[in-house]
């Protein structure tokens, strides 16, 4: 039995030899910095797309005329109201400017007739002015007989080319 005690210690002190080195060593704990977590925000959506209304372009403006009696340049009251209604469209469209042509039949001399024409269209010119339209958007003109708008000669047609006429220009 000596010998297998002998034997059994052997076997005992070289487990003890071996068990050690075969033992784990905890590892040092390993110190990580954990960033902290950043609350993820969507970047915000795009803007929408505004399409732009198609370029429009303005219809253009027609304006009355206005008649004069017989050798007279003054505004009858009846066509008072055809210059106001005149005035509020110039005065809608900022950018229009107004030539005014003033007529006249072809009773009287040239001369006579380009003066007035001119006080025809002088008389609308004042009236829009009094009413609210810019002067730098106004010019006149005479051409006195020049351009009837009737060739006649009676009265009838003499009575159409007493007048004064809008041109519009934008």
């Amino acid at each position: 039995m000596r010998q297998s005690g002998f034997l059994f210690l052997a076997v005992a002190l070289a487990a003890l030899m071996v068990l050690p080195a075969c033992s784990k060593k905890e590892a040092p704990p390993v110190e990580q910095e954990i960033a902290p977590v950043e609350e993820i925000v969507p970047p915000p959506p795009p803007p929408p797309v505004v399409e732009e209304p198609a370029v429009k372009e303005l219809e253009p403006i027609v304006l009355q005329d206005v008649f004069f009696d017989y050798d007279k340049f003054s505004i009858r009251n009846e066509f008072k109201k055809v210059l106001e209604a005149n005035a509020e469209l110039l005065l809608a469209r900022e950018g229009a400017k107004l030539h005014i042509e003033g007529h006249c039949d072809e009773r009287g001399t040239n001369e006579y007739n380009l003066a007035l024409g001119e006080k025809r269209a002088k008389a609308v010119m004042d009236f829009y002015v009094a009413y609210g339209v810019p002067a730098a958007r106004l010019s006149m003109i005479s051409y006195g007989e020049e351009r009837p708008f009737d060739r006649g000669h009676d009265e009838a047609a003499w009575a159409k080319n007493r007048r004064a006429h809008m041109v519009v220009k934008e």
